[in-house]
């Protein structure tokens, strides 16, 4: 017993040295959300990190999900939301928050290769992996970059637009929060001391803003949970009573955005079952809290219009017996490939950034073709599809399984479900397209929304690549990667990985096509049309 009291007062002592280091913080984000200020209806859309239709649908009917049964009700719910493309989640924030796909917000993916610096950039893969990156690199990409750079400029978010309307907003916890209020993020000295994080960090946002511990405007009027155990506030519990707090109080601006992470952990670890069951039993009862600080739901409904999504898919990744993880530093081992940590010399040939399900493969040789290496990656039949610029502006897809080909571009030769024109060369059934030859359509199959979202992602950034993905059941790997044997992962093309459920209620708008970068128009029309 004696080495567990030691072990209780170190954390003790820890929690305490915690508590007397927190910097004081004094933003004034609640003076700018005053009630007199606010629009009579006002949005709250909640992104709930890999929230699956099939785990709603399972609750609903067991009725064990009050709150998101009674706004499926009284609201529009649908199971195909088509997202980004990797489907990572500092990518499909940027496309949900900017209604754009990475060619034009040009955030690639949560790891990718930045020519122009020539070295690998890491928002935040996994422990292993960020260590042997660099640690102070990764916080610098994730702290400072990504809002402060990397994020297109020239591309607007959301919060952006409705400042220029006049319209107030929120973010709580968002990993995207560009806007045009100034903020400051507070850092502990125990923490900016060891690494290139300043103790006080300038940055654009909203007018309300939270960042867990790092950034929060209710610090002395309500205690949040954003200790160390708690992940530094980035939990779903300080979320919800931020936003609580706000409801109560007659402080939500009139977008209110609430980012929800805890349901993807115990997804990627144990897949979908009895973990996922209860995270979202957990979500519901959340869900409850806010409708529960209004006088009825009925009177939430009746002010506020309610959007739920998620922002992908997971699919299970098989057990370890059965050889899920597609190590393609092995595939590609006669080549010199950048190993971790290292930056690239005149010997590097190709550099890996692997995004679970899908990666990017870089050749810093001309002499290493991409249809060489599209040629070597095919022999494993674990990989689903590989991608690449083909001649001119064509771009060139092989389904590993099949051997089918096909190349395409934009053009008006065929249009897809989303007014989208293109030109086709080849084997449409590469990306499981069907062709109606009558009237010139595409309909998507295992793919959704494919040939966009695969340009988009070969358009995102410069350099010479090809985008590889996994077979439904596998998932790609570096050395130092994180992999989710016998859990689940997502980043592919897939529909598997490629779709979330949306629930709206409050309004009978609908956004204009059911994908994730249709959802900006959608806010901004809640909001009140442009002049």
């Amino acid at each position: 017993m004696r080495w567990l009291l030691i072990l209780l007062l170190l954390f003790a002592l820890i929690y305490l040295y915690y508590q007397w280091s927190k910097p004081k913080q004094h933003e004034h984000d609640l003076d700018r959300l005053s009630p007199a200020a606010n629009a009579d209806r006002k949005v709250i859309w909640l992104l709930v990190d890999s929230l699956m239709s099939h785990a709603i649908d399972q609750g609903v009917n067991s009725k064990e999900l009050p709150a998101l049964s009674y706004l499926i009700q009284r609201g529009t719910y649908k199971k195909d939301l088509v997202s980004s493309f990797p489907t990572m989640s500092v990518t499909v924030d940027s496309s949900l928050l900017t209604g754009t796909y990475p060619d034009r917000h040009q955030i690639p993916g949560l790891i990718w290769f930045d020519q122009k610096e020539n070295r690998l950039v890491n928002y935040g893969t996994g422990l292993h992996e960020v260590i042997s990156d660099g640690l102070n690199q990764t916080i610098k990409d994730a702290a400072i970059h990504l809002n402060g750079g990397h994020l297109n400029q020239e591309t607007l978010t959301v919060y952006e637009e409705l400042a220029d309307r006049g319209i107030r907003s929120g973010s709580i916890n968002g990993m995207i929060y560009r806007g045009r209020m100034d903020h400051i993020l507070y850092f502990p000295s125990w923490l900016a001391a060891p690494t290139p994080l300043p103790e006080r960090l300038k940055v654009k946002g909203p007018d309300f803003l939270t960042l867990g511990a790092f950034s929060n405007p209710l610090q002395g009027r309500v205690t949040l949970s954003e200790g160390p155990s708690k992940e530094f506030g980035f939990k779903d519990d300080y979320a919800i009573e931020t936003a609580k707090y706000l409801i109560q109080n007659n402080r939500l601006p009139d977008f209110l955005f609430v980012y929800l992470p805890d349901l993807d952990k115990p997804l990627h670890k144990k897949g979908a079952g009895a973990a996922e069951r209860e995270g979202l039993q957990k979500l519901d009862r959340n869900l409850r809290k806010l409708l529960d600080s209004f006088p009825s739901w009925d009177d939430a409904l009746e002010k506020i219009t309610w959007v739920i999504t998620g922002d992908s898919g997971q699919t299970p990744i098989r057990p370890s017996h059965e050889n899920p993880a597609v190590r393609l530093d092995q595939l590609l081992q006669k080549y010199q490939v950048l190993e971790a940590g290292k930056s690239p010399d005149d010997k590097t040939e190709l550099v890996l950034a692997v995004n679970e399900r899908s990666a990017y493969v870089y050749s810093l040789k001309k002499e290493i073709s991409l249809q060489t290496l599209a040629d070597i990656l095919k022999t494993d039949d674990r990989i689903d599809l590989i991608a690449f610029p083909g001649e001119g502006d064509w771009i060139q897809v092989l389904n590993a399984a099949t051997d089918q080909a096909l190349q395409y571009r934009r053009g008006e030769d065929w249009m897809d479900p989303y007014e989208q024109g293109w030109e086709l060369k080849g084997d449409p059934t590469a990306l499981n397209l069907s062709l109606d030859r009558a009237s010139r359509r595409i309909s998507y199959g295992d793919y959704p929304d494919a040939l966009a979202r695969l340009s988009a992602s070969l358009k995102s950034h410069p350099g010479r690549f090809l985008v590889v993905t996994a077979r439904p059941g596998y998932e790609l790997a570096d050395a130092p990667s994180p992999t989710h044997k016998g859990g689940a992962g997502h980043g592919s093309l897939h529909r598997i990985d490629s779709v979330a459920p949306i629930i709206i209620a409050g309004t009978d708008q609908k956004p204009r096509h059911w994908r994730i970068v249709d959802l900006k128009g959608f806010i901004l029309d809640l909001m009140n049309p442009a002049p």
